[in-house]
């Protein structure tokens, strides 16, 4: 079972980071703390249905996408693909040190 405080933050965070806006940005949106929103995206915290349209309302999303698992699984496809990244980068780098 997915824990969906968990999820929320995951996608809060996710889209709030798309869109450029700080925590207290975001707060000031919806008219709460920005110490509110830090604890939502911490999981600490969980909004009532009203914030929650607000939230999603603000960063011009569904409210079921605050609770969609496909952005964990394709931000984890994306984290993936970058360690790969940077794998095969440091492969690289370490194998031009030998030919030297």
């Amino acid at each position: 079972m997915t824990d969906l405080r968990k999820l929320l933050s995951f996608n809060m965070k996710l889209h709030r980071k798309r869109l450029g806006l700080s925590q207290a940005k975001l707060a000031e949106l919806i008219d709460v703390s920005d110490n509110h929103i830090a604890l939502i995206e911490t999981s600490r915290r969980f909004p009532s249905i009203t914030m929650l349209e607000q939230l999603a309302a603000a960063m011009n999303i569904d409210v079921l996408e605050l609770f969609s698992i496909k952005t964990i699984e394709l931000s984890k496809k994306k984290e993936l693909k970058n360690e790969i990244l940077a794998d095969i980068d440091q492969i690289l780098s370490l194998r031009l040190l030998d030919e030297k």
